[in-house]
């Protein structure tokens, strides 16, 4: 059996794996993960990490989204 076989998704996404995940930069990771009004953020002592689980559904929930201009 092969190791990417039995690999364990992970459930909280570190800074630099929400940035690889979202496709985007630290700067704006960090602006994102702070704001107190989304229910992704998860602070354990001073470092901020994604529930992968709720980010993936609260991106289910805004997708689609018209912009107004």
């Amino acid at each position: 059996m092969l190791k990417d076989e039995t690999k364990i998704e992970k459930a909280l996404l570190n800074l630099d794996e929400f940035c690889e995940y979202l496709g985007i930069g630290q700067t704006k990771a960090r602006e994102i993960l702070t704001k107190t009004n989304n229910p992704y953020t998860v602070r354990i002592g001073n470092r901020l990490y994604a529930n992968k689980f709720l980010l993936d559904k609260w991106l289910n929930t805004v997708s689609g989204n018209k912009v107004s201009r």
